[in-house]
């Protein structure tokens, strides 16, 4: 069945969705940067390698949504994306705790109920197939408790005059604007001519990524330098 959830969409083909197909190689290129920066770094762990692949698989499941648009590509992009959240906050979270892993998981634990409360709030603002499915801010509620999480991150890098809160408090802000273009991509439909302005939230959201990642490669490396993973 086809999913059509989206301005730029407005029949079935691969093609349908050029604009917010093509963007996602923003994705690829954010997780190259990484690996340019942990590279050049010298030194690293298997944990920050899975986070940047989760980040390049963003740019791939989405891709295959925005061509294919059906139940399977839907899910080839609901998955990395939350993937990726949960393994860099606990890679935040485990290196920010000194890989300290009995308090990373006492933390780990409390930010997941925090996540679970609040997703019970936002969690009806989602997408959907359905013309007539109530959707206030057209499914970006959705994403409330990664923006909650990383304004949190920001505020206690800033208290702490953290050497990644210029870079995490930039990703707030765009991930801040990247929601804006979500949410608007429907009413904007007309006065952009059937773009809309999704397109807009997977180059904000791949800018924000990529700087996300520069902060964990530059600002919060391992600890230990035992062999690096390449």
């Amino acid at each position: 069945m086809l999913i059509d959830l989206y301005c730029e969409r407005t029949a079935a083909g691969f093609w349908n969705e050029p604009l917010n197909a093509l963007s996602n190689v923003g994705f690829l290129l954010a997780a190259a940067v990484a690996w340019r920066s942990r590279r050049r770094r010298g030194n690293g762990d298997i944990w920050e390698l899975l986070v940047i692949a989760l980040a390049a698989l963003i740019g791939v499941g989405s891709f295959l949504f925005h061509t294919f648009a059906n139940s399977w590509s839907e899910l080839a992009d609901v998955v990395p994306i939350w993937s990726f959240v949960a393994g860099f906050v606990l890679l935040t979270i485990y290196r920010g705790c000194q890989h300290d892993l009995a308090k990373t998981v006492r933390i780990a634990l409390i930010a997941i109920a925090l996540i679970v409360g609040m997703s019970q709030f936002t969690g009806n603002d989602t997408v959907s197939a359905n013309p007539d499915a109530t959707r206030p801010l057209n499914g970006s509620l959705q994403y409330a408790p990664a923006w909650s999480a990383l304004l949190v991150f920001t505020l206690l890098a800033w208290r702490n005059r953290h050497p990644a809160r210029v870079h995490l408090a930039a990703a707030t802000l765009i991930f801040s604007l990247a929601l804006a273009c979500r949410t608007t991509d429907l009413i904007a439909c007309e006065i952009t001519h059937g773009i809309g302005t999704h397109f807009l939230w997977h180059l904000l959201n791949a800018l924000m990524i990529g700087i996300l990642l520069l902060a964990m490669t530059t600002h919060m490396p391992p600890q230990s330098s035992g062999p690096t993973h390449r």
